[in-house]
């Protein structure tokens, strides 16, 4: 039997952030995903539904904020900034294509509202397990949502791609979330090049985390995450300085549109809400686009 990818783990986490912030009021919601729950096993679908509770869903952030000061809000609000840049990019798209899918629902919430092709990528033994999530939460996958297959250190992306009918004259909305860090440096720059030909007026949306964490330079008080996935674990590898992305995305002929961090998000989303939480200097989200 083929050794798991220990990355295949980490894709529960940020949907039973998700589904737990749709206990808060409407109003106070970092993130507004529906479908969160229902894609979640049953186990981890009563932890959601005890956080009903307001006194036990602050007592679940607390402490995720005691392992990463801010980490809560950046995993929702990433979610939401995300949401928000393809809801505005939309009207102008040909597909969306989800790098690392993950148990993500956005796909599925998406095919409520368009037609445009969704192509969800993931590693195989991830897409087996979204496959069977998506039929037992909503009866089968939506006809505009393909499921894709693919290592992202072993396979060629744009090949597998077009095995289900991408095509490359698309104007696509390429999502890239909360993986990066997962990848080694060679994966990243090889999915960057599969993605330099994709067609004018395409974005591209990632999320990387602080190469000086990853390097074990500032903790930036996260200490506990840092053994967790650097060392015990030792699953995250690759990282980016904020002040170096313009120049990345520019080699592979995307121009970068906004590098957001923390203040941003406390800016746009935490304050608006009235929650009394921080944002981490960690992980950062860039947008691009394809001149």
């Amino acid at each position: 039997m083929a050794r798991e990818n220990p990355a295949t783990r980490t894709a529960f986490g940020p949907m039973v952030l998700a589904a737990v912030e749709q206990n808060e009021p409407p109003q106070r919601r970092l993130v507004q995903d529906d479908l969160a729950s229902a894609f979640l096993p049953a186990g981890l679908r009563a932890v959601v539904a005890a956080t009903r509770a307001a006194w036990l869903r602050h007592l679940m952030i607390a402490a995720t904020e005691r392992s990463g000061p801010g980490l809560w809000a950046n995993l929702a609000c990433r979610k939401r900034y995300i949401d928000d840049k393809l809801a505005e990019a939309l009207p102008d798209l040909d597909a969306v294509v989800i790098l690392g899918a993950g148990l993500d629902t956005r796909g599925c919430r998406l095919a409520r509202q368009t037609d445009v092709p969704v192509f969800e990528v993931d590693l195989p033994e991830n897409i087996a397990r979204k496959r069977s999530v998506v039929s037992h939460a909503l009866g089968g996958t939506p006809p505009s949502v393909r499921l894709v297959p693919v290592d992202f250190e072993r396979n060629d992306l744009a090949e597998q791609l077009a095995k289900e009918g991408y095509r490359a004259d698309h104007r696509t909305f390429f999502v890239w979330e909360g993986v990066t860090q997962y990848l080694t440096e060679d994966a990243v720059r090889a999915t960057l090049v599969s993605l330099q030909t994709a067609a004018p007026g395409s974005r591209l949306v990632f999320t990387y985390v602080r190469r000086d964490f990853i390097e074990g330079r500032n903790f930036y008080g996260a200490r506990s995450v840092y053994r967790r996935f650097r060392e015990r674990q030792q699953i995250w590898h690759f990282g980016m300085l904020p002040d170096e992305v313009d120049a990345s995305v520019a080699q592979y002929d995307w121009r970068l549109i906004e590098n957001t961090g923390p203040d941003y998000l406390l800016r746009h989303y935490i304050e608006p809400s009235g929650r009394d939480l921080t944002a981490s200097e960690i992980e950062w989200s860039a947008y691009a686009a394809k001149a």
